[in-house]
């Protein structure tokens, strides 16, 4: 426990410094409701032909539709693994009752849910994951979106959830304990559990890239609406709302 405490304490000491560095370069750009600040558009489309080229190469001929018995474990995995650093995120924004519920969450589904294969606290026990990440956390200590960018291989984000991202990485407790095997492991892991979200989301994502007038444009406008409605600052409804995105390392 002290290493791991040791290990969480040099992530967040890094965290820190990269956000102070964020909240300078953000905390003056905080967008009114529907505003879009885009000043690197031209690179970022770029970024998006490429991610276009690659999603296709990949899966657009590819079937879609919900995952089966490995899909969904491997998926599962992929969740039980993330909650450690969810409660890491949810104790930096001050919220201990969504850190308390991912914490039972964990430990009943590493236990019962043989290492997470299974989700025995969803299904007999009612706890749903309380998804979280650094680049919330950000927001709730004050640091502005900053500019959207899109990320290679990635897609969509904006400056502060790119650093998040990368902050995560530094402060997840899965990652800080496991050896250099391990740490690859996980990070194929979750290579697959994305492969498995692209495919069960196949119909909706297909229409969004290759169907689409201005695929970069609704992408953008997607991500960036889902994203603030999370956040709480977008008065858009639930139901207009669909992540084509969705969180893969989720990071």
């Amino acid at each position: 426990m002290s290493a791991l405490g040791n290990s969480i304490g040099r992530g967040a000491a890094s965290a820190f410094v990269l956000a102070a560095v964020v909240l300078a370069g953000c905390a003056a750009k905080l967008p009114a409701p529907g505003e879009i600040h885009d000043p690197y558009e031209a690179e970022n489309r770029e970024t998006h032909d490429m991610n276009k080229r690659l999603d296709q190469a990949m899966f657009k001929e590819g079937s879609g539709g919900p995952p089966g018995p490995i899909g969904q474990a491997v998926s599962n995995l992929r969740n039980n693994l993330g909650l450690p650093r969810m409660v890491v995120n949810s104790t930096l924004q001050l919220r201990p009752e969504p850190a308390a519920k991912n914490t039972l969450r964990f430990a009943i589904n590493t236990t019962l849910g043989i290492g997470g294969i299974f989700d025995p606290a969803g299904h007999w026990f009612g706890l749903t994951e309380e998804t979280t990440d650094f680049g919330e956390t950000l927001h709730v200590w004050g640091v502005g979106e900053g500019n959207y960018v899109e990320l290679p291989v990635i897609g969509p984000s904006t400056e502060r959830d790119a650093v998040g991202r990368f902050v995560d990485l530094l402060i997840d407790p899965a990652l800080l304990l496991a050896n250099g095997e391990e740490k690859a492991a996980i990070l194929a892991l979750r290579i697959a559990a994305r492969s498995v979200d692209r495919k069960r989301y196949a119909a909706t994502v297909n229409s969004i890239l290759y169907d689409s007038a201005d695929s970069y444009a609704q992408s953008r406008l997607l991500y960036l609406q889902n994203r603030r409605f999370e956040l709480g600052g977008d008065a858009a409804t639930e139901a207009e709302l669909f992540d084509p995105y969705e969180d893969p390392y989720a990071e």
